[in-house]
Formats: C-alpha cells, sequence, structure tokens
C-alpha cells in the first residue's frame, strides 16, 4: 500500500454526536493544504441513502460524481475544499452485494462465505482499492453509527485489523464520546464514556485520542479522572463542547492539544488556519445581521436543509453577516402570515412530492410582487416558472405534471430522456453539469465566467414549449445546457434579486469559497436591510 496517514474515527453511547463534524475538523486541523480522501462506513442495507426520508436519515448529499451519499460528505468536503466520489461511501449494503455478487460468479467455489473473513476482508479491500486509486496524503475512515452495534461490527474489526497492514505509526484513532451533565447532581458524569472506551477496547480498538462531547468545556479533573479509567493519558482526553459554528472546531480541537499529539503518533506537520481563524471569528461577530425564510416542508428537522443552511453561512461570513434563518412550513400557509415573519429574504430549496407546494407558490408570488430578494433551488425553480406562468403570462391552471398530469399548461414536465429508466435513482439527473450563462444577465455577473457548473438532483424540467412565452412577459432564462434545450438559471430583471436555479447549488459552497448565488442573495438581503424594509 501507498505510504498513507490513516484516521479512523469512531462513535459511542449515543448516536448524532458529530462524528461526520469531528472528521470532518480533523481533517482541516491535520490534512490542509494535503491530498486526502475521506471514507464514510454505513451500517445499513441501503445501497445508498437516497430513498431514504430526510426524516430518517437527514439530507441526502449529492456528489460531482453524481453519488447520493450521507450528509456528513457534505462536511468532509466544505471543510476540506475536495470533491468526493460515490466509491467514497461504503455501506453494509455495497460490501453485501460486492461479496453476492462474486460467489454468483463463482470466484468462491468451495467455501463457505462467512462474516469473517469474507466481509471483513471485502471492507478492507475496498479501502485499499481506493487508496491505489487516489493515492492521497491522508487517509479519514469514519464508521457510522456507535460502537457495539451489530451492523457496524465488520467496520469497527477491519479498522482494528488496518493497524497491522499499515503499521502503528501511520494510523490514528480518535474516539467521540459523550458525558452528559446531570442537573439533579450538578456534575458531568464520566460513566458512559467509561463503559463506551471499555467496549472499544473489548474490539481491539485503543483509541490515541477521546474526543468528549459535553454541553461545556470538561475540567481538568473531569478529564484526569476519564484518562485513569480509561487507561490513557489525560492530554488524550479532549474536551470538544457545543460550539456557536461547527467552523469553531479545529480551533477547539488545535487550542486542546490534539494537533500536538497527532504530530507526535503520526510525524506530520501542520497546515496554516490563519485565514480560516478569520472567518470564524467573522461568523462569531459579524458586523450586521439579517432573517432569511428558508420555506420547505422538512422544517421539523433542521438536517434536512443543512447544505443550505451552510451556504448562508458562508456567504455571510465574506459579507460580515449573520443570519438568522426562519424555517417556514408551507403545507399551510397564507399571505397573512408574512408579516410576523419579520425576513430580508426568501428561499425555497428543492424537494419532491405535492405536499406544502401551493403554499411555496404563494410564497413566491409575495416575494416577485413585492420586491423581496428570493432565491430558488431546484423546485424552487420550478415553482417560481409555475407562479410566473400563471400570474404573469396568464397560462391559468399551469403546473408540473409531477402534481397535475392533466394540467392544461405542463410548464414543467418530466425529464426528456428518461422515460426508460425505472430504477430509483435512474430517472433522474443527478451530479455536475455544465450551462452556458447569458451574458450581461445577473447570474453571469455572479459567476464572472461564461459557463457554470453546479450539481443536480431532479426528474423534471422547465418545458421548452414555453421558454418563448417566459422570455416575451420579461422572464430572463439567464443559464441553459450547452444543447441550449433545458433550463438552468432563471431570474426577473427589475426586481432586487429573483434568482433561481434547477441545481442544487448548496452542494459546491465552502467556508473559503461561497456559492456565487448565495453570496448575491444574501448581499441583496442586506441591502433590502439597509432599506428599512423586511417581508
Amino acid at each position: 500500500m501507498p505510504d498513507v496517514k490513516y484516521v479512523v474515527v469512531t462513535g459511542g453511547v449515543v448516536s448524532g454526536l458529530g462524528k461526520g463534524c469531528a472528521t470532518a475538523a480533523l481533517g482541516a486541523l491535520i490534512a490542509r493544504n494535503k491530498k486526502v480522501v475521506t471514507i464514510k462506513c454505513d451500517g445499513y442495507l441501503n445501497v445508498d441513502p437516497g430513498t431514504i426520508n430526510p426524516y430518517e436519515h437527514g439530507e441526502v448529499y449529492v456528489l460531482e460524481d453524481g453519488g447520493e451519499v450521507d450528509m456528513d460528505f457534505g462536511h468532509y468536503e466544505r471543510f476540506l475544499n475536495i470533491n468526493c466520489k460515490f466509491s467514497w461511501n461504503i455501506t453494509s449494503g455495497k460490501i453485501f452485494n460486492s461479496l453476492i455478487t462474486k460467489e454468483r460468479k463463482g470466484e468462491f467455489l468451495g467455501k463457505t462465505i462467512q462474516i469473517f473473513p469474507h466481509v471483513i476482508d471485502e471492507v478492507k479491500q475496498w479501502w485499499k482499492r481506493i487508496v491505489q486509486e487516489e493515492q492521497p496524503d491522508f487517509c479519514f475512515i469514519e464508521i457510522g453509527g456507535t460502537v457495539g452495534d451489530c451492523e457496524n461490527f465488520w467496520f469497527v474489526e477491519a479498522a482494528r485489523q488496518l493497524r497491522s497492514d499499515v503499521g502503528n505509526n501511520n494510523i490514528f484513532y480518535a474516539h467521540l464520546t459523550y458525558v452528559p451533565f446531570l442537573p439533579s447532581v450538578g456534575e458531568p458524569k464520566t460513566k458512559p464514556a467509561q463503559r463506551d472506551v471499555a467496549l472499544l477496547r473489548e474490539k481491539g480498538i485503543i483509541p490515541d485520542v477521546l474526543l468528549c462531547r459535553s454541553t461545556t468545556p470538561l475540567e481538568d479533573k473531569i478529564k484526569s479522572k476519564l484518562a485513569l479509567f480509561c487507561n490513557l493519558e489525560s492530554r488524550q482526553v479532549v474536551s470538544v463542547p457545543d460550539v456557536k459554528t461547527i467552523y469553531e472546531l479545529p480551533l477547539v480541537l488545535k487550542r486542546d492539544g490534539v494537533l500536538a499529539i497527532v504530530q507526535e503518533k503520526l510525524a506530520i506537520s501542520a497546515g496554516d488556519l490563519t485565514r480560516w481563524e478569520k472567518l470564524v471569528t467573522t461568523i462569531l461577530n459579524p458586523h450586521d445581521r439579517v432573517t432569511i425564510a428558508l420555506c420547505g416542508k422538512y422544517t421539523d428537522l433542521r438536517d434536512s436543509y443543512a447544505s443550505v443552511v451552510e451556504a448562508l453561512v458562508h456567504a455571510g461570513a465574506h459579507l460580515n453577516c449573520g443570519i438568522d434563518v426562519t424555517l417556514v412550513e408551507t403545507t399551510s400557509v397564507a399571505a397573512e402570515q408574512f408579516a410576523d415573519l419579520h425576513a430580508h429574504g426568501i428561499l425555497v430549496p428543492g424537494g419532491f412530492g405535492s405536499r406544502g407546494v401551493e403554499g411555496k407558490i404563494t410564497i413566491i408570488q409575495h416575494a416577485r410582487e413585492k420586491r423581496i430578494p428570493y432565491l430558488g433551488i431546484c423546485l424552487g425553480l420550478q415553482l417560481a416558472v409555475i407562479e410566473f406562468a400563471r400570474n404573469v403570462c396568464g397560462l391559468a391552471g399551469a403546473n408540473t405534471t409531477e402534481i397535475d398530469q392533466n394540467t392544461p399548461h405542463p410548464v414543467v414536465t418530466f425529464l426528456p430522456g428518461q422515460t426508460e429508466h425505472t430504477a430509483k435513482g435512474g430517472t433522474m439527473r443527478l451530479g455536475a453539469c455544465t450551462s452556458q450563462l447569458v451574458q450581461e444577465s445577473l447570474v453571469a455577473h455572479l459567476y464572472q465566467k461564461e459557463t457554470a457548473v453546479e450539481r443536480h438532483r431532479h426528474r423534471y424540467e422547465v418545458n421548452p414549449a414555453y421558454h418563448r412565452q417566459f422570455t416575451t412577459h420579461g422572464m430572463v432564462l439567464s443559464g441553459l445546457t450547452p444543447e441550449k434545450q433545458l433550463v438552468e438559471f432563471i431570474e426577473l430583471p427589475n426586481h432586487p434579486y429573483f434568482v433561481a436555479t434547477q441545481a442544487h447549488n448548496e452542494f459546491t459552497s465552502r467556508l473559503e469559497q461561497p456559492n456565487p448565488l448565495f453570496l448575491g442573495f444574501v448581499q441583496a438581503a442586506l441591502a433590502y436591510k439597509k432599506a428599512g424594509r423586511i417581508l
């Protein structure tokens, strides 16, 4: 195997502690400006999370190559400025499917296929294949779930065996655990973390650093107690308290000595976090603030729109502007509710299905008529087109065939050329697509170039049969596919900021390089506020 440094991140006690954020933060701290691959191992049997309800699994993150992956990949890309690949998201479904395919081809004739060694060997071979293909300086492996879960056993065992394969000086184990604070006794309790580490050690992994999630920073006496009972040095017990922004995490880890421990173990040099620290300082202490109304149907779970919220934060950091996001449930919404939102901009994100659609159209009409900054993403573009068709072009009953197969004006219709595909995901346009931008348009000005490459995840498109009617009534189709058939961007020229894209542009935004449409949107919202107006 190549001379690669491996960092394995596991978690325990409870799920949802933030292993993805911790992995990304470790990457930003120790592998900055290095070539990095980030592998996520999930125990579920789905091949990918593309068909899992956001309420169950959070946001589905779309990669450059079209892969639908776990939302932790968003953290990896945003912290490390990399483009991940679908093969880096390994599920038990992928592993078992690969093994069964090999068995059916006769590759194991005469053998009984078992969890040990065959499944574990398949996991390690997958990891090695990625490393051989990518030739990285660092390979980060995050193991989903908690240690002790039966469905991630093969990943944990593979991680244990990896130490023998690559050598002790080339692998670093970080374990994220939980130290709860009990108000009834007035102190943090270490017993869950002690049992957690004991279980990890039973699996054969001794952590090089113990990342302790807690509501507040841990006192030295708590760290010493954990170190004693976990057979670690006190400096290996690191406090990871709640932070105001996840982008503080690399700085928190650095302050608590993680960098020094990693450098000692792996013999590496550190990158420069100066610019990162300046942006974090701006996020924490902005000169101004704006409120954005994020209008969707999954508002009970903020993670459903994680990348959208982060893209707003990125834009705000570069404009010295804090972002307050108001989640608006669109299943039942009326115009009179707008007065209570106190928002300076409206954002309609992507989504599927009919629930909440008419509420979103009502909100979009309000944004257009009241000249409130508007950004539409994917479905947000399609519904903006429907609203424009109905209320500006006079096309009564205009709709998308996703909602109404019998609409008299199918201004949004099924993706051309995809009708033969029936497998889930196969009917969608997925991954990076290039669009040609119209010269002198606002979108071209924002991107500062003639083309834009953004990621997609959708089935329906603006119907080319209606393009002329839209442009006749004043809409600018400011970005089209190179063959000029499919609409990628729209805008309204006589509006402070009314822009929408068929893409999911939130997936290309980074803290150090915000997406142009989000940057323009927040800038417009800030101008709207300074003009003394609110929604």
